[in-house]
């Protein structure tokens, strides 16, 4: 289980935007109580330069559903150094199937189109998308055919993606989500954070963290 959430006075103050600079929240976050550290590092896929900030999702996970308001916000007022991607956890069952359609939607190029979409339908309209006709169906109206999306469901390289964010979430060994991961080494959860809405700017801090490990 994540650890409940304790957080200096300051850091509230910061989060909750009332003035601080977000270096001062960099500095009084504290492991064990703002974020954790992953048992092992993962490998990031950031260009030379950048910070990965990762968000470990369920399509049918409603907290996941609640976060992608604010931290699309988030994500949007991010500078170039701070390069955010998204996966899908693998934890069998309907996650899995998720974790496929998330990667065929990518293979077929309409993932950024789709993934909002396929959220709102989930939590606000009850569809399930738990099976490749359902998933065919529904990812048709983004000008590709069923028959395509089949095929993209059953590629090889989409089958590599997901055996690949498997094997990431044994590493993490993540125990829920919404997580988000910053430079493959923090971990960031409601708990610790205080909420979903925190959760980004906990994770900015982070960022900033990072940015001043590497220029000492």
């Amino acid at each position: 289980m994540f650890k409940p959430f304790r957080i200096l006075q300051s850091a509230v103050l910061a989060i909750a935007g009332l003035g601080l600079a977000t270096l001062a929240v960099a500095d009084n976050l504290v492991e064990g109580q703002h974020y954790e550290k992953l048992p092992e590092p993962i490998e990031t896929q950031a260009g030379e330069g950048q910070v990965e900030v990762t968000e470990v999702f369920w399509y049918g996970c409603p907290h996941c559903y609640n976060l992608e308001e604010p931290l699309n916000a988030w994500v949007g007022e991010q500078p170039d150094d701070v390069a955010f991607n998204r996966m899908p956890a693998t934890m069998g069952g309907d996650w899995n199937t998720h974790a496929v359609m998330f990667y065929a939607a990518e293979e077929l190029g309409i993932r950024e189109e789709a993934h909002d979409d396929i959220f709102h339908a989930i939590h606000e309209e009850g569809e399930r998308l738990n099976n490749a006709d359902s998933i065919a169906s529904f990812l048709s109206q983004y000008d590709v055919s069923e028959e395509e999306v089949h095929q993209a469901l059953d590629a090889f390289g989409v089958k590599a993606q997901v055996n690949k964010a498997n094997a990431r979430m044994r590493t993490m060994r993540l125990m829920g989500v919404p997580a988000l991961v910053v430079d493959g080494r923090y971990l960031v959860t409601p708990s610790s954070a205080g909420s979903l809405e925190n959760m980004p700017q906990v994770a900015g801090a982070l960022v900033e963290r990072v940015r001043q490990e590497r220029e000492d």
